[in-house]
């Protein structure tokens, strides 16, 4: 199990920077491209930026505090997925997905001192971001579910288990 995981998170990694190479090499002429459009609604776009901060730019420039911290979680996340007692396949990919991110752009801020971003959604002003980005939130978002809907269900037949054992 431990070899697919570290496997999936190798090939996610370098999804993301493949992805981020492309848009450096055709993108960075800072010409914004459409990648989803309906007729003259803009749903997607593509133009590069180079993002010193994280999420939303916030703590731009801090690029030490960003590594570091980043470090740490990526860390505690890879002990926490190789040390869980109940490898759920959702809380596997969730932890595989998060890391991978992570470590994407971990890489970018450590090797040039800012993340490559280059997904734009137009059709109203959001940030733009890139592949690690969107590995790291359907992440987390898919741990939430799983803590919320699967293993909240363990620990609430757990508990109505162990209460009708103790009223017999």
């Amino acid at each position: 199990m431990v070899f697919v995981i570290i496997f999936a998170i190798v090939i996610l990694v370098g999804v993301d920077q493949w992805f981020k190479h492309l848009a450096v090499v055709y993108l960075s002429d800072g010409v914004p491209k459409d990648l989803i459009k309906f007729g003259d609604f803009d749903v997607l776009g593509l133009l590069y930026c180079e993002n010193t901060g994280a999420a939303f730019s916030s703590f731009s420039g801090q690029r030490w505090l960003l590594i570091g911290v980043t470090a740490i979680m990526l860390i505690l996340s890879a002990f926490y997925l190789f040390k869980m007692k109940d490898r759920h396949p959702m809380a596997v990919t969730s932890f595989t997905m998060f890391i991978s991110g992570g470590i994407g752009n971990l890489i970018d801020r450590i090797a040039n001192g800012y993340v490559v971003d280059y997904l734009e959604v137009r059709m109203f002003n959001f940030a733009i971001f890139n592949f690690a980005d969107i590995l790291v939130v359907c992440g987390v978002i898919m741990y939430i579910v799983y803590l919320l809907f699967i293993e909240g269900r363990k620990s609430d037949k757990t508990e109505n288990g162990s209460a009708e054992d103790g009223a017999s």
